[in-house]
């Protein structure tokens, strides 16, 4: 026959009230347990007159006022510290929170619960944490009106999302060496903390997170890397990521942002990405140390920059206010380190279009517009072949337009020309190193070894030329006259 015993915390712990508090029915926030198990209370009195207290087989504990129940293999009681203890396959369950674990220790009078080794804990959301071990305080009116948890040991948290129609979405995943619970919402961590959602995996020192508004911080040393899509790098001191209805709308770098792509790197102050359909739709660039962006093929500089790049694929970049666009210049017929300059006080990039599903090719610039006293630089061939030196091309205009092609630019067109001005130069030929070789011969000129003379400098005078045969003195008469 299975015996089996039923006992409240008051006998356990030798309390007072506690009947009374239970038949209150008041959720006073420190509960008081009852037991029952399979094998029968093994009781010893201590000098203070409390107990300390053992009871196994099947043990279930329950606080009916608080909705908290609690199942073990055994419990062990000690009454001087106001502390039990729950052993093996511990189930403990309220309306705020679940947990599972190998061992759980329960503070009566803190109304504390340290869970450890093996520990799995579900929020209502479905969102669940795993880790070695789980320390959980329980809300007291008056003295803690929220619950909170502390997990360490590297826990795991798996963030349950769902859509606008409530289908569970691919859980968000937070790792870290110690992770902070605050309510039902607010999400804490600290030490290599690492993020994983669908469209990407973030890194950094810490991390707050408020599902209730859709807030998501990483600070110190943040580090993001898109995982969908052509992939891109983002850093700064502290990037937030915004959600809505559950997807990734938004992600703003702040203080020295940087984001790095295969077709486009972007820096400056703050960096403020938009994100629909896991994958980047828009880029705008802005602070004080002015906004910088990079392509294989052109710098552009301004005091902000927006970037159009439907499903990541760059079409459009407007630089705003004093905007600066550089390239490197065409140099198979000369040499020169500086770079062709295009400014304005707007200048509007345009790209070629690259099919959504090809995710290799770069876009290439086709169409560079600059408006607002727009000025345009140059660097070109010489007339000169044998110089290695540039001709310049330098003009002024209203707006500016610089078509390109295969990323050179093919020609330079200025809106309204009455009021345009300009000027080109070619290099100087007498300066140091402006040669690369010797002039080329005229056509149908002789070299060196031909018998023709060769053509002197232009300006010296033409030498007369020799007769092919020199004069003589005349011949005298064959037959000499007879003397008179």
């Amino acid at each position: 026959m299975r015996l089996r015993a039923s006992l409240t915390l008051t006998m356990l712990l030798g309390c007072t009230g506690a009947v009374a508090a239970q038949q209150s029915g008041a959720p006073t926030g420190r509960c008081q347990l009852q037991f029952r198990a399979d094998h029968p209370l093994n009781s010893f009195k201590l000098p203070s007159g409390q107990r300390n207290n053992f009871l196994g087989g099947n043990v279930v504990a329950t606080c009916e006022a608080q909705g908290l129940r609690l199942r073990s293999d055994s419990v062990e009681a000690y009454g001087d510290d106001g502390r039990i203890v729950f052993i093996g396959h511990v189930d403990y369950r309220e309306p705020r929170v679940k947990l599972r674990s190998d061992l759980l220790t329960y503070f009566q009078r803190d109304e504390r619960v340290l869970a450890t080794q093996n520990v799995v804990a579900t929020l209502p959301t479905g969102s669940t944490l795993t880790g070695p071990q789980v320390e959980l305080l329980r809300p007291i009116p008056g003295v803690r009106p929220q619950q909170s948890a502390t997990a360490i040991g590297r826990p795991t948290i798996s963030l349950v999302e769902r859509d606008s129609l409530g289908r569970p979405q691919p859980p968000v995943k937070i790792t870290a060496n110690t992770v902070y619970l605050q309510g039902d919402s607010i999400v804490s961590a600290v030490g290599q903390v690492v993020v994983v959602r669908p469209e990407l995996t973030a890194i950094g020192d810490s991390l707050y997170a408020d599902a209730g508004s859709g807030l998501l911080r990483m600070m110190r040393q943040p580090r993001i890397t898109g995982t969908k899509g052509r992939p891109f790098t983002l850093v700064g001191e502290t990037i937030d990521l915004h959600t809505r209805q559950r997807k990734l709308d938004r992600v703003l770098a702040k203080n020295a942002a940087q984001a790095h792509s295969e077709d486009l790197d972007l820096k400056s102050d703050t960096i403020d990405l938009r994100v629909s359909g896991d994958l980047l739709q828009r880029a705008i660039v802005w602070g004080k140390s002015r906004a910088h962006a990079t392509s294989p093929t052109q710098s552009i500089v301004a005091d902000s920059i927006d970037v159009l790049m439907p499903a990541q694929h760059v079409r459009e970049l407007h630089a705003l206010r004093a905007a600066s666009a550089e390239a490197a210049p065409d140099t198979t017929k000369f040499r020169t380190a500086e770079k062709d300059r295009l400014t304005g006080d707007t200048i509007v990039a345009y790209f070629d279009s690259i099919p959504a599903r090809d995710t290799t090719a770069k876009p290439q610039i086709r169409l560079l517009v600059a408006t607002g006293h727009a000025t345009s630089l140059q660097h070109l061939a010489p007339k000169d072949t044998s110089l290695c030196l540039p001709a310049i091309s330098y003009v002024k205009g209203r707006i500016i337009t610089v078509h390109f092609d295969s990323a050179q630019v093919s020609t330079v067109k200025i809106t309204d020309k009455e009021d345009a001005t300009g000027v080109y130069a070619e290099p100087d030929s007498t300066a140091e190193g402006a040669r690369c070789h010797a002039p080329a011969v005229a056509a149908g000129s002789a070299d060196s070894s031909s018998t023709s003379p060769a053509t002197p400098p232009a300006g010296r005078p033409m030498p007369a030329r020799p007769p092919s045969t020199p004069q003589r003195a005349a011949t005298p008469p064959a037959v000499v006259p007879k003397r008179p």
